[in-house]
């Protein structure tokens, strides 16, 4: 028998690109910093190769430090019904995968000693003790978002929710910024949502993708609020700020070229993650509204879906790169050649958002994208479309104060191009715009700190390691709480 050295991971990564990236960073500082063997399994939402390029803006000369392995596919689409929303469909997706897992786990040589799932899969924690593991499940998110989540089955089923939702210890979740499942207990999306806390409680811990001087009465109640422990009683491990590097090198010529040459911190970066789509009529206000601001932008397109904010998480667009223009208002693209550039379908964001002449971020607030804008001390107008979305922007807005908010959410109106030019300019010129900018390097500063060896997330990494290390040795400890300040 092969006696294992050092604890070995098995991560599971949900499909689609904002929910890989969080695993692959995770696994990258388990492997770097605290010496970890890790596999990294991913569920996709199409056949494919077995190690298609998953992750753009990798280059090929770099030798990941992890093992990725690709599940086969399974075709899952009888299971879902032309009415099932995102959390239903991605959760009947996993689920068609757990035998593939056990199967892969039974062939190694050695069991590994943890198990990390995401939220859509937490039905896989049973493998943990089949395989005697120890499981626990990370959050890509931020706390205040757990929060809510292991609150959601105390919540009465049978009363149509209508209010904020009162957290013990946290701030409260405005009615119009609660997850969709928590407003219609008769859609599926809510059995699953209520049966995923559920499960996370029976992990042995969690991590989340924030740290401590983000989120400090979240985390403080966590470990100290009596009501939430009651509801909740397991450690919660601050992990972040999780993000890909920044490599240059994949800006491009033509592309860092134009940004070199604009003045510091003048430049709108747009663009509405990898899932992100808007509607015809949305499409051309925001075009109109970029255009009568007079700011400069990159601005991400991608082809318009009627009544899904979500569309390209579903949808293939793969060859519409050229149609992009008969989107946009005639000679819009004309018009504004000089000031902006429109780039089809994707962009190496976080290579354009650590440019120093990008100075804005209009984003639908994915964890993934805000946390992006953070470390890069990037101020946001936050665009949320869908899951948890309008939480991300409510945090950043009302409790960080690092964004500006549209006056009615992007999903319930067409925000019309003269709100949107107001809102550009808040964050580009007006003063309000500059206290903003002030405030983001100042939590861009903490998320550095996080990261050393005295940070929050440091501490909860040690902690991990501590765990896992116990149980290579025999032991099954856990401790209850991480040691963090």
């Amino acid at each position: 028998m092969v006696i294992p050295t050092k604890p070995h991971a098995t991560l599971l990564a949900s499909p689609g690109l904002g929910h890989l990236i969080p695993m692959v960073e995770l696994a990258n500082r388990l492997t770097a910093h605290h010496n970890f063997h890790v596999t990294i399994f991913v569920v996709t939402m199409e056949p494919g190769p077995n190690k298609p390029n998953l992750l753009p803006n990798q280059p090929n000369t770099l030798k990941p430090l992890y093992d990725l392995v690709v599940l086969p596919y399974v075709d899952s689409s009888a299971h879902m019904g032309p009415s099932d929303k995102i959390m239903t469909r991605l959760v009947i997706m996993m689920r068609g995968y757990v035998s593939s897992l056990r199967s892969e786990l039974g062939s190694m040589e050695q069991n590994p000693t943890l198990l990390v799932v995401d939220l859509f899969g937490t039905e896989f924690l049973t493998l943990a003790d089949e395989f005697n593991m120890i499981k626990y499940v990370y959050i890509p998110s931020n706390a205040w978002f757990l929060a809510q989540t292991v609150c959601v089955p105390l919540l009465d089923k049978q009363v149509k929710h209508e209010g904020p939702l009162i957290i013990p210890g946290c701030k409260r979740v405005e009615y119009d910024d609660i997850l969709d499942p928590v407003f219609d207990p008769e859609n599926k999306d809510y059995d699953e949502y209520v049966r995923i806390a559920l499960d996370i409680g029976t992990a042995d811990g969690v991590l989340v993708n924030t740290w401590e001087d983000l989120e400090p009465t979240t985390l403080f109640s966590f470990k100290n609020n009596k009501v939430l422990k009651e509801i909740f009683n397991k450690p919660v491990y601050p992990v972040g700020p999780l993000v890909r590097p920044v490599r240059p090198e994949c800006l491009g010529e033509e592309l860092s070229e134009w940004l070199n040459k604009q003045p510091k911190e003048s430049v709108l970066y747009v663009s509405f993650g990898s899932g992100g789509t808007l509607s015809s009529q949305q499409t051309i206000e925001l075009a109109l509204g970029l255009e009568i601001s007079q700011q400069r932008f990159i601005w991400v397109v991608r082809p318009p879906i009627e009544h899904d904010g979500a569309g390209a998480l579903f949808h293939a667009m793969d060859g519409q790169d050229h149609m992009i223009s008969q989107y946009l208002p005639p000679g819009f693209m004309t018009r504004t050649r000089n000031l902006g550039k429109v780039i089809p379908m994707w962009a190496p964001q976080m290579e354009i958002l650590a440019h120093p002449s990008v100075g804005g971020f209009l984003s639908h607030c994915g964890w993934n994208s805000t946390l992006e804008s953070l470390v890069n001390g990037v101020p946001i107008i936050a665009w949320p479309l869908y899951a948890e979305q309008n939480m991300n922007a409510a945090l950043m807005d009302e409790e960080v104060g690092v964004a500006v908010r549209p006056k009615v959410l992007p999903t319930k109106v067409i925000v019309g191009r003269e709100e949107i030019k107001k809102l550009i300019n808040k964050i580009m010129v007006d003063d309000e715009g500059i206290k903003i900018r002030e405030r983001v390097k100042e939590v861009q500063g903490y998320a550095k700190r996080a990261l050393t060896t005295e940070g929050s997330t440091c501490k909860s990494f040690v902690q991990v390691a501590n765990n896992c290390e116990m149980r290579l040795n025999g032991h099954t400890a856990i401790a209850s709480t991480p040691s963090v300040p």
